[in-house]
């Protein structure tokens, strides 16, 4: 027992079974001009200027006010935190059908292209009921980052 409990449960303890941190998560970009920066401060320069409000970035450290992001095409550097929101959005990572319903047998809606952003209403099990322009439907939870 105690040989499985070393090979088996501690490995998933100390090092999880996800490719993110605990302490990672994701928020959304509150305007529509955001800039990300070098450094944790106003003094480092810009590297970045976002121009889509609802991005979703994932958030891996912090220092002060800051936050350091990382955007779905590996960008990284620092953000205020008042340039963050809590807003739940995703980017459609490859193409994706949207379904009428939670189920790959209801009614096919539209197909949704690699980079097309989406805003998250709600989720259940392996599917997200998202908003994208005029559409509205539920698409496959792994078509999507900016979930954990």
């Amino acid at each position: 027992m105690l040989r499985i409990f070393f090979f088996l449960i501690l490995p998933t303890v100390l090092f999880g079974s996800n490719s993110f941190a605990n302490d990672e998560y994701f928020l959304t970009l509150r305007y529509d001009k955001v800039n990300l920066r070098q450094g944790p401060s106003k003094e480092y320069p810009i590297k970045i200027f976002y121009k889509k409000k609802y991005l979703p970035v994932l958030i891996q450290d912090r220092s002060d006010n800051f936050r350091k992001i990382k955007d779905h095409e590996n960008n990284s550097g620092w953000v205020h935190i008042s340039q963050l929101s809590k807003k739940k959005a995703a980017i459609i990572n490859d193409d994706a059908i949207m379904f009428n319903d939670s189920t790959i047998y209801s009614k096919p809606l539209v197909i949704l292209e690699a980079g097309r952003l989406c805003l998250i209403k709600k989720c259940k099990n392996d599917w997200c009921r998202v908003k994208t322009g005029k559409f509205k439907g539920w698409v496959k939870k792994d078509k999507l980052w900016g979930l954990l």
